[in-house]
């Protein structure tokens, strides 16, 4: 049924009429939304004077309060404007038209209005985006998502919220929530062999945010910055975009090789290291190689980066101290994070900085930051805090082990000749090298072709490496697709050998 509506001075009839309303809609929602319909479609032209509220109420039989709540929200955005003692009238220039902006016939020829990007801006290079689609073997740097207690995490999180502060609500330090602070300096402590308090934690959203701010913090255009070669390229990013001069150190069975650093380098302002499991090789730097770094570094003025992304999972071995726990120069800062642990949408991850740099630090977190999302820091807190933390890493070393076993024991049964994938101790994923011949860029092309994700060593380098290698992740799949994944990858390098 239509209803016709009505211009309220004498009875000037509009050609316009309202569908009824219909189940289940607000009726001020239903009247708001075939208002705005009319206005938009122009079956009420701009400029047009709409009824008074009392006379829609009569005719619609509705309440005024209903029919002024709709007038309201029209108002409000734009659709409609009142002028006092001349009614309301549907409004010249509509919002929607006010997004068109610079939309007409002649739009398309306008050129593009030039930009004069800072330095910064033009040495910006994206990140690689993240995959999206589900996991499958050999995805790399993902944890086993489908692992994760969300029902526990579910009950924390709503527990926190029932009890949420007024304090909270408001926000609060830019270093981030105190309590999660001091929990984060316990662990490290207790766990990863870190001195600190927790006045030199920041929570951040991630490692790669640690980076960037230490690179804007303590690097200058030109400023010589060692990294591992292979190493992580998101660092490599970062200190491209502050102007750093990028000085590839190689690494081998001990860690980044600081004698090859100072043969090729000599000096840095930062070194940039990741030294429990080094990314991608996942070698692990002794302890010669670690001391003489951290003298080294006190001796020439320079500072070193810890990148400690996830030796909370050790499968050999005993637990490899921090190369923090061992600075007696305050030359180390040292970054982890709960986005590899727990799930990579949590977004919080910390930074231990060296007591006399925790002001600048924190002046520069309050200007970029402000107030930090202290409701997801709080049911993270109390995560840790509760014990579920400390369980949820020793479920996840005793299903990854299982996983690993499971790659190493069917790679050795279908890789042998093709593939070598050397003793595993930590982390989520592993190198495996090639048999000569075989070229990693050709095998990863091939074996995509059949379902499988793998990584060739070489774009985690600058330059040529001395063999041709893969990265294979294990951990975020299980051992049914792990095998899938080894037969498949079986039979792509035969193609090619």
């Amino acid at each position: 049924m239509c209803i016709p509506l009505f211009m309220s001075k004498q009875a000037t009839s509009l050609p316009l009429s309202l569908p009824a309303s219909a189940a289940g809609v607000p009726l001020y929602r239903w009247f708001y939304d075939e208002l705005r319909a009319a206005i938009l479609e122009k079956r009420l032209a701009s400029g047009a004077r709409l009824p008074a509220t009392r006379d829609l109420a009569k005719q619609y039989r509705l309440s005024r309060a209903t029919v002024v709540r709709a007038f309201e929200q029209l108002e409000s955005e734009g659709y409609v404007e009142g002028k006092v003692g001349a009614g309301t009238y549907v409004a010249r220039v509509l919002p929607d038209e006010l997004l068109q902006v610079g939309r007409s016939a002649r739009s398309g020829l306008k050129r593009a209005r030039k930009v004069r990007w800072s330095v910064f801006a033009n040495r910006l290079r994206p990140f690689p985006e993240a995959n999206l689609r589900p996991a499958r073997a050999f995805r790399a740097n993902q944890a086993a998502l489908d692992a994760f207690p969300t029902a526990l995490w579910a009950q924390v999180a709503a527990r926190r919220l029932r009890r949420a502060s007024a304090q909270l609500l408001a926000g609060g330090e830019a270093l981030g929530y105190r309590p999660l602070r001091q929990a984060v300096a316990e662990y490290l402590n207790t766990s990863r062999g870190v001195k600190c308090t927790a006045e030199q934690v920041l929570i951040i959203s991630g490692v790669q945010e640690g980076l960037e701010r230490a690179a804007h913090l303590l690097l200058n255009s030109g400023d010589p910055v060692w990294v591992e070669e292979p190493g992580y390229p998101g660092a490599a990013i970062v200190f491209r975009a502050v102007g750093a001069r990028l000085c590839p150190v190689a690494v081998d069975s001990e860690g980044l090789s600081l004698e090859e650093g100072q043969r090729r380098w000599k000096r840095a302002k930062l070194v940039f290291v990741t030294p429990a499991h080094q990314f991608p090789l996942g070698v692990t730097m002794s302890l010669r190689r670690r001391l003489a770094l951290l003298e080294w570094a006190r001796r020439s003025h320079a500072l070193i980066f810890e990148d400690d992304y996830d030796s909370e999972y050790r499968y050999a071995g005993r637990p490899i101290p921090a190369m923090q726990g061992l600075d007696q120069a305050d030359v180390v800062i040292f970054s982890g994070s709960f986005n590899e642990v727990l799930f990579p949408a949590l977004r919080l991850a910390y930074m231990v900085v060296p007591s006399g740099m925790v002001d600048r630090f924190a002046a520069a977190q309050s200007v970029s930051l402000r107030h930090a999302p202290l409701l997801d820091q709080a049911i993270l807190c109390d995560f840790i805090t509760e014990g579920h933390f400390a369980r949820h890493i020793r479920r996840m070393r005793e299903l990854y082990a299982e996983r690993l076993a499971v790659l190493l024991q069917t790679a050795e049964e279908k890789l042998s000749g093709l593939l070598e994938i050397p003793p595993v101790e930590a982390g989520l994923q592993t190198v495996g090298w090639l048999a000569r011949g075989i070229t990693a860029m050709r095998a990863a092309d091939e074996a995509a072709k059949g379902g499988v994700e793998v990584i060739p060593l070489s774009r985690y380098t600058s330059r040529r490496f001395e063999r041709e290698g893969l990265i294979l992740g294990f951990a975020a799949i299980d051992g049914k697709e792990l095998t899938r994944g080894i037969e498949q990858l079986a039979r792509t390098l035969e193609g090619l050998h």
